[in-house]
């Protein structure tokens, strides 16, 4: 049987019974927690009869879904020869990679190695690499695995500059730099006294100094509450638990402070003029298990005062944690009561929120209420008055909190005044009026906040709008990375491919014009224009000082049982055809590809040593 309901737009939705989507009715919600749900999932078979292709009509035609045949698709289509629009950069999740998409195709073009091994290229292979990756003293690798969790570019005025991504590894409280010119990894650095490494933002220009207009920290956010130092001490005592927010310096990629907070971090934004960086935070119950984090009607969004917490550090205020060195300042709530000295303002919003992210105007940050079916508005202008005083209550910075739909978790801007945010519950994927959100709030009943939602493939975490986390959003994409797919795609065994969804945003409804099956498990992305990425095909040697730059210099090397082969290659020969080491001697070689051709990588093995490895032009 089907139902009928009036929703919050005054339009009869009539609910979907196919197969495909009749498992969500069936589900039982265990506890949405970080960004997904545990389900139990029994799904339905059943065929559909007239009635329930009328209601599923009826039903798309009230998402705001457009037939098929009124979809233009040559307007998506990217013919053979012919370049994508826009870049999009994907964290791999469990993969431990970064991943490199076109849009509006959808075709992988790279895949980045950064906290996995990768034996295509080498990547945890060479020397180079494992440095990077860091070793152990018995000189394994510290990690093989990673989860890849939050991609974000540089900025310069606002902009993504196209200089470097950042990324980091959920599991092992880690941060990779990304170079874009060559889209390899070239630096890695570790957290301390963190665990669940969630969410991270690099800032966009400097608090103080006007001439710093481009990204210079990255700042981190810890989402577990743990005994610090984790070495057992504290473990029986959770009201000793707290996590860190941690800023990283973006040239040196080391750890220049860290904030000690209340509750369980989440995801990051930060401000267009560099002031503030926020988190939002749950668990200000203080609980270990799920059911006393999920308590509190409330939890809240923690706003950094950057300049405040580095004059703090620079004045001494610190104290240090365990054998870090890193300078940790009190940004509890308890320690930070006085606005005008506080480092930290904790801005109550509804039941553990997730995402976090700042409009293009700077003007305001968009709170996804996850256990809340509401979003938040809060003002940036009025966060910094109560920094200065100006009002006690921090509640008093929230300008708009409408109700838009069950698990919202991730949103998107368009440039136009509109904002869409993924449903987890819902499945959809809904878009809404920021100034009539803000004027519903002061008691207008006739705003009108929710225009448009429609469904999507199923069970979305991250979604994003083209050039979305930038002054410029052009408006025209929004991307639902959803978690369960199905059965949208051929089926290939118990794990399934997770679903990327392409929705056009550029006229007043939104239409699913793209549907992509992705390798397990992106969590986040980014839609980069084409225009702002400057490659580099071939290398300069000069930048590598043990590179072999002539033929005339191949050659063996020895030092006692150590032996170094300068190796050169010009496809499809090696600069040296054969050379005899002994038995127990420590072999290092040194390959140079000096082909000046674009494309032409040379690959290198040795069989039964576990050594594969790619050198490019």
């Amino acid at each position: 049987m089907t139902s009928s309901k009036e929703n919050s737009e005054g339009k009869v939705v009539v609910p979907q019974d196919t197969g495909r989507r009749r498992f969500l009715a069936s589900s039982a919600i265990a506890g949405l927690a970080g960004a997904g749900l545990s389900l139990g999932l029994a799904g339905c078979n059943k065929k559909g009869s007239g009635a329930a292709a009328a209601a599923s009509d009826a039903a798309s035609a009230a998402s705001g879904a457009s037939s098929s045949s009124a979809i233009n698709w040559d307007k998506y289509e990217v013919h053979p020869g012919k370049l994508d629009t826009y870049y999009v950069f994907s964290s791999g999740g469990h993969s431990g990679d970064l991943r490199v998409h076109g849009l509006p195709s959808g075709r992988e073009i790279r895949r980045v190695p950064v906290f996995n091994v990768d034996c295509m290229s080498g990547w945890g292979i060479t020397n180079e690499s494992r440095k990077i990756i860091g070793t152990r003293p018995n000189g394994q690798l510290n990690y093989i695995n990673g989860d890849t969790h939050h991609v974000h570019l540089s900025y310069t005025d606002g902009i993504y500059d196209g200089k470097h991504l950042f990324v980091n590894d959920k599991i092992n409280a880690r941060i990779a730099r990304v170079r874009l010119d060559t889209m390899e990894c070239d630096a890695i650095t570790s957290l301390p006294n963190v665990q669940g490494f969630h969410g991270i933002f690099p800032d966009k220009r400097d608090p103080i100094d006007e001439k710093i207009n481009y990204t210079t920290r990255v700042f981190c956010g810890a989402e577990f509450h743990i005994p610090v130092p984790n070495d057992g001490r504290d473990l029986d005592d959770p009201k000793k638990y707290f996590c860190l927010f941690t800023c990283v310096d973006a040239q040196t990629m080391q750890p220049r402070w860290q904030v000690k907070i209340d509750g369980n971090l989440d995801l990051v934004a930060t401000s267009y003029d560099g002031k503030l960086a926020c988190s939002n935070q749950y668990n200000t119950e203080g609980g270990v298990h799920y059911e006393e984090m999920m308590s509190a009607e409330r939890d809240a969004c923690v706003f950094f005062n950057v300049a405040r917490i580095e004059q703090a550090v620079k004045n001494g205020k610190f104290f240090h944690l365990g054998t870090s060195t890193v300078p940790v300042v009190d940004g509890t709530h308890a320690a930070n009561a006085d606005p005008k000295t506080a480092l930290t303002c904790y801005v109550p919003v509804p039941k553990n929120p997730h995402g976090v992210n700042v409009s293009p105007d700077g003007k305001y940050y968009a709170c996804s209420g996850k256990l809340s079916p509401t979003a938040t508005l809060i003002s940036h202008e009025l966060v910094l008055k109560w920094f200065d005083g100006g009002f006690k209550d921090p509640r008093d910075a929230v300008v708009a909190e409408p109700e838009i739909g069950l698990g919202p978790l991730h949103t998107g801007f368009d440039g136009r005044g509109f904002i869409y945010t993924t449903l987890f519950l819902d499945s959809q994927i809904v878009k809404w009026d920021q100034e009539a959100a803000i004027r519903a709030y002061k008691g207008d009943k006739n705003a009108k906040v929710v225009v448009d939602r429609i469904d999507v493939h199923y069970q979305p975490g991250h979604g994003f709008t083209s050039m979305g986390e930038t002054r410029v959003p052009d408006g025209q994409y929004f991307i639902s990375d959803n978690k369960f797919s199905k059965d949208r795609y051929l089926p290939v065994g118990p794990l399934h491919p997770d679903s990327s969804q392409l929705i056009d945003i550029s006229g007043e409804k939104m239409q699913l014009v793209g549907d992509h099956p992705l390798y397990p498990e992106p969590h986040d992305s980014i839609v980069v224009r084409r225009d702002i990425i400057k490659t580099r095909q071939i290398y300069d040697l000069n930048e590598f000082p043990l590179a072999t730059k002539s033929p005339k210099d191949n050659r063996v090397e020895r030092n006692g049982k150590k032996v170094t082969i300068h190796l050169t290659s010009q496809a499809p020969t090696f600069g040296l055809r054969e050379w005899t080491v002994k038995k127990g001697d420590e072999v290092t070689i040194i390959l140079t590809n000096l082909d000046k051709v674009e494309d032409l990588t040379h690959g290198f093995a040795i069989p039964f040593y576990n050594i594969s490895f790619v050198v490019h032009p």
